[in-house]
């Protein structure tokens, strides 16, 4: 029998199984690349049975890629984020794959009646070789996956090793909400008009929501009408956002509108921007101005509901208020388009119908509700006249109850009434007057023992009040940020509520406590320098492979970042 043939028949059995994990991988997760690899291995299978020139060659240059792959795919479950490298680990990824490539190219190359011979000189052909034996040296020496085999053990231990790795990616997959259903040996998508079921994650329904009975009410009687054009008003910390995922979770609504939507527009500058915050939720792919793509998608599709959170963010800037406004106008000409808009203040955008009677802006909660959620909070574990004494002092804010709660809980109410009473009367000299209540709360939440044990966290808090996409576990520990312990300063955060993870497990900051932090304890330069640094890496993936088939990853990686960038960029000026 023909040695080489059997050779070359145990690497396509080798390369099956590997393309067929690292395919599994790539739609797990977005990653850079994994899709190239994808591609060029199953067009190296392809080839393989053709090989019959140079079988020898082939043989070396082939037999190493399944150990490869493996170790590329194991990276990803290895990875203190699973499924996120860091951006010169992704490089590597990204010359693996061009390897790859070449090496189809030059076995197909070498085969009788190609024609791509014919393109080639003999000297081109020699240095493609040498292009390809270094990427493969190269890449084995970063990649090679401890466990993979050689050609001279079983395919069955090939096989073992890659189904390990296969559970471990049904394991993570059941711990993740935003990716596509695994059965085992592919993914699919589902529904045809991209709707939040597939491309946005909605946000849960918040647990913890008493006192805006009435206005529920209202806003379920308001979306039941035709063409309902809502926004909800009010100050910082009133939970504007709140009500709104409430509403998006009502049993009447989700009867009414099956496709929802709830797009963030705080790290939006302008009208393009947020027509391009849209698109992404819509799955609608790149452009340099998507309104009149966002204004068709909803024109030809069914009823919906389209949710604006934090739309001041965009309107107030005078210069993009017009445009901010007509497209406001846009979407709301769209007559089975259900629009929600939230926003501080008390003024609403001109150009669109507001529904009548208009929803009052929110004010504060009653002393029941605050106590609710108080006590929800604290387990009903503290109860007297120094509870009524803090709940008084909070102005009923559901923020600032939040916040006290939660120290409460850590600290015990005599404690936490102590410090506030002394930020209070700091802060109420400095001039503070209807906000003190709130800043007060964050004040002593910095102060609290809790973060003192984490003593990075309050640098992360001060970073995050720059970062209005917040950031993901992956950039906490890729950035190599100048915090000891960051994931430890993380969880005290969340637990102290001055941060909270959104529907896309980043970690971000409200609105009202990025200003206080920006105002009264900035972020140092070594951490912002840290973090401009690490999105550098990542703006050179994009620079280097624009207009390549892996560009969509790179940019989904960008999109989740551009208001990040956008405010590095104006601090940087």
């Amino acid at each position: 029998p023909n040695t080489s043939g059997n050779r070359l028949k145990s690497i396509a059995a080798y390369l099956e199984v590997a393309v067929g994990l690292v395919n599994d991988a790539a739609q797990v997760f977005e990653a850079p690349f994994l899709l190239s690899i994808t591609k060029a291995t199953s067009s190296l299978i392809h080839c393989i049975p053709n090989i019959t020139r140079h079988q020898e060659e082939s043989i070396e240059l082939l037999e190493n890629i399944h150990g490869v792959i493996c170790g590329i795919v194991n990276l990803h479950l290895k990875s203190e984020a699973p499924g996120s490298l860091p951006p010169e680990t992704s490089e590597h990824i990204g010359q693996f794959a061009q390897t790859l490539r070449k090496i189809d190219t030059l076995i197909n190359s070498q085969q009788e009646g190609n024609r791509i011979k014919q393109l080639f000189r003999q000297g081109e052909l020699s240095r493609m070789r040498k292009e390809c034996r270094s990427g493969l040296r190269e890449a084995l020496a970063l990649f090679k996956f401890a466990g993979s085999t050689t050609l001279l053990t079983n395919i069955d231990k090939m096989k073992e090793a890659t189904d390990r790795m296969h559970t471990e990616l049904l394991e993570l997959v059941s711990g993740i909400s935003d990716v596509p259903s695994l059965d085992g040996s592919s993914f699919t998508y589902q529904t045809s008009f991209r709707s939040s079921n597939s491309f946005s994650i909605l946000p849960g329904k918040p647990k913890l929501f008493y006192g805006r009975e009435r206005e529920v009410e209202d806003m379920i009687q308001m979306l039941s009408q035709l063409s309902p054009r809502i926004a909800i008003l009010g100050g910082g910390g009133m939970g504007k956002t709140t009500l709104a995922q409430t509403i998006l979770h009502e049993h009447d609504i989700v009867r009414q509108y099956e496709h929802r939507f709830f797009v963030t527009a705080e790290s939006t500058t302008n009208s393009v921007e947020l027509a391009s915050r849209i698109a992404s939720h819509l799955g609608l792919g790149p452009g340099p101005d998507l309104t009149k793509a966002v204004v068709a998608y909803f024109a030809a599709g069914p009823p919906s509901l389209l949710i604006l959170d934090n739309l001041e963010t965009p309107w107030e800037l005078l210069k993009s208020r017009a445009k901010v406004e007509e497209f406001l106008s846009l979407l709301a000409d769209v007559e089975h388009l259900a629009l929600v808009i939230t926003m501080r203040g008390a003024e609403r955008p001109a150009k669109v119908g507001w529904t009548r009677p208009f929803l009052a802006p929110l004010e504060s909660l009653s002393d029941a509700a605050t106590r609710k959620i108080f006590m929800e909070i604290t387990d009903s574990a503290y109860d007297g006249p120094d509870v009524d004494e803090l709940l008084r002092l909070t102005d009923n804010m559901p923020l600032a109850v939040d916040l006290i709660a939660h120290l409460v809980d850590y600290e015990g109410c005599a404690t936490v009434l102590k410090r506030w009473q002394t930020e209070k009367t700091s802060l109420l000299s400095q001039g503070w007057d209807r906000k003190s209540s709130l800043a007060a709360s964050i004040t002593i939440s910095l102060t609290s023992p809790r973060l003192e044990s984490s003593p990075g966290a309050r640098d992360l808090l001060a970073l995050l009040s720059l970062l209005p996409d917040g950031l993901s576990d992956a950039q906490l520990v890729q950035s190599k940020l100048p915090i000891k312990g960051i994931l430890a300063c993380k969880v005290a955060l969340l637990a102290t509520s001055l941060a909270y993870q959104d529907s896309q497990k980043r970690i971000k900051s409200l609105t009202p406590i990025r200003e206080h932090i920006q105002q009264w304890s900035p972020p140092s330069l070594d951490l912002i320098l840290a973090l401009i640094k690490y999105y550098h890496s990542q703006l050179g993936l994009f620079q280097r492979y624009y207009g390549t088939q892996d560009m969509g990853s790179i940019i989904n990686q960008a999109t989740l970042n551009r208001g990040n960038l956008h405010q590095l960029l104006e601090w940087a000026l």
